[in-house]
């Protein structure tokens, strides 16, 4: 039986071929590395510490996402991304995200839910722009941060919808470290020109324009604007640029103001010497900072509040405030340090700012778009949808706004502040103020139609301003305006804004450079320009400053307070500020109005 086994042709040996060889192989070799996959992670533990910081930086995102918006213009073409910061939709994005995109918009949130927008106000020259989304009035919203304290190794995370991926208006996430600080980029075509930016190694690309960027904290610290691109198309090359949440800060309500806002100039060019030191060249004689004092040679030490050591640095801070606003600027000359607060001058005329505004723009597409894009759901128009019905007061074309409608409302809120001071009678009233100068002397002041005299009697000394004849307005004792800017102040309160050419609300600005942020007003009385200055707080008028020409600074009136009860409010105080003259305060004890039958003072 054994033999017979043997000879038997089944017993022969069996062969395989090597494609079965290779196959079993890999089975044990995928077996042996599940196996050991098994047995490593049953023996690591990661750290506490590891694991509530995974969990933490989750929930921050967890948090943030909602309130990252995919943007889309009402013709279906390119796109971009924003941030809410409010709960009644204000959003952030970039200005070239909704250039020639019209007054309204469409918007996705992560909810997969569709919003219309409407636009508020652009910032052409710094690539910003405020749309408000609609339906809601509590949309989720991102806090804001304190892009200052970002330092060069942080860790930042940037949120968007890249080369327009977000079908379902999920944003994508991308993680990285914050590689620079305060980067200057010199301007893109005309206008364009991104300062005291941060710069960071985490992927940013077409589609992310708009988006935030945000810190572990999951706030706000910048909006994501440029890319460093390779030439072979617009993909990452490993650099991007957010502008700081800090200069939008100082944008916000300017841009909240529906208008077409501008960036600043000091009026003065510098240069680098061979010593490093930040050399000013040349000054514009109808500046305000020459009427400060600011001239050619000297020497530049800070500005905003930051150390200048190169003309780049100088820029970074110059580019950050918008025109108007009065900075602080510490220079040196001979050895001394002197400290000024000049009003920033406009970077554009108006003219050049409508029409940057108003030209064609290109959509963002990507060049080296991805294949199988899905298509942008629930927006099927092929051009600007009708402006629903609903939404359609919220939005007033006129020239020189991105939408008056937000001006009108702000300017008419401000205007209400004044008539709750009361009422100041007709334009026939004479004022007669009495009252005592900071050093204790007695002053009469009177303001009327016909004339205006401010009288010393301890002095004898009376400046007089006769209605009738110009030639006395800015001459002699006036020449510091002081009677000219009360009398505005005095046709303001009986006539209201009628008395005005042209009235504008700016935004909000710190008092002087320096003291809590007031909303501004601006208004042109015959050839004065005026800027009247509204506590939010308090929703009282602490003063105004009034621009007499070109050549001349000018004329600031503050009022810390009022006194109120009668039928009228009295300033308990004016502070009379003119640049290169000592500040005159004039304590107010008395104020008389009467009808003026015969004109006498």
């Amino acid at each position: 039986m054994h033999d017979s086994l043997n000879n038997s042709p089944t017993s022969s040996r069996i062969q395989c071929s090597p494609r079965v060889i290779r196959t079993v192989i890999v089975c044990c070799a995928l077996f042996s590395a599940i196996s050991f996959t098994q047995t490593l992670n049953a023996q690591i533990v990661l750290p506490k510490d590891v694991l509530e910081a995974e969990q933490a930086r989750i929930a921050v995102i967890d948090k943030a996402t909602p309130a990252v918006v995919a943007i889309f213009p009402p013709d279906g073409r390119g796109g971009g991304s924003g941030v809410l910061i409010s709960p009644d939709g204000i959003t952030l994005t970039n200005y070239h995200v909704v250039e020639g995109a019209g007054p309204f918009l469409k918007c996705g949130l992560s909810d997969g839910n569709v919003y219309d927008a409407v636009l508020m106000g652009i910032d052409p020259t710094g690539d910003v722009a405020i749309i408000r989304m609609l339906g809601r009035d509590d949309f989720p919203f991102a806090p804001l941060g304190d892009s200052d304290t970002v330092k060069v190794g942080d860790w930042a995370f940037a949120m968007g919808n890249p080369f327009l991926l977000a079908d379902d208006f999920v944003p994508t996430l991308t993680f990285g470290m914050v590689s620079g600080i305060q980067r200057y980029q010199y301007p893109a075509g005309t206008f364009l020109e991104y300062t005291d930016c941060i710069q960071v190694d985490t992927s940013i690309n077409p589609g992310n324009s708009g988006g935030p960027l945000f810190n572990v904290n999951g706030e706000v610290v910048g909006i994501n604007g440029r890319i460093s691109v390779e030439k072979r198309g617009r993909v990452n090359a490993g650099a991007g640029y957010a502008i700081s949440i800090n200069q939008i800060k100082n944008f916000s309500d300017h841009l909240q103001s529906g208008r077409v806002v501008d960036h600043a100039t000091l009026g003065a060019t510098v240069r680098t010497d061979e010593f490093s030191n930040v050399i000013v060249e040349t000054v514009i004689p109808t500046c305000s900072a020459f009427f400060h004092g600011l001239r050619a040679g000297d020497e530049i030490v800070s500005f905003g509040g930051r150390p200048v050591g190169s003309v780049n640095q100088f820029k970074n801070v110059l580019g950050i405030y918008p025109k108007g606003w009065k900075i602080p600027l510490v220079y040196r000359r001979d050895g001394e340090r002197y400290e000024i607060y000049p009003r920033l001058e406009p970077l554009h005329s108006i003219g050049e700012l409508i029409e940057f505004a108003s030209a064609p723009a290109p959509a963002e597409e990507p060049e080296d778009k991805p294949e199988n894009i899905p298509p942008i759901p629930m927006l099927p128009h092929q051009k600007a949808p009708e402006i629903p019905e609903e939404y359609a007061h919220l939005c007033e074309s006129r020239l020189g706004y991105a939408n008056y409608y937000y001006n009108r409302i702000k300017q008419e809120e401000l205007l209400a502040t004044l008539k709750s001071l009361g009422d100041y009678g007709q334009s026939s009233q004479k004022w007669t103020l009495t009252g005592n100068l900071k050093d204790g002397g007695a002053y009469r002041l009177v303001l009327a139609d016909f004339a205006s005299l401010f009288e010393l009697p301890g002095d004898g000394q009376v400046f007089l301003l006769d209605s009738g004849r110009p030639e006395t307005f800015m001459a002699g004792p006036n020449s510091s305006g002081m009677l000219m800017s009360l009398r505005e102040l005095q046709q303001f309160l009986i006539s209201g804004p009628e008395i005005f050419s042209e009235i504008i609300y700016i935004g909000s600005e710190p008092l002087d450079g320096v003291g809590a942020k007031v909303d501004v007003l601006s208004t042109l009385h015959e050839d004065r320009q005026i800027r009247w200055y509204f506590d939010r707080e308090a929703k009282q008028l602490v003063g105004w400053d009034t621009k007499f020409s070109e050549d001349r600074p000018e004329c600031g009136v503050r009022i810390p307070g009022w006194k109120t009860g009668g039928p009228y409010a009295v300033p308990q105080e004016l502070k009379i500020l003119v640049a290169g003259q000592p500040e005159i305060i004039l304590h107010v004890n008395d104020m008389q109005t009467e009808s003026v039958d015969d004109p006498k003072l």
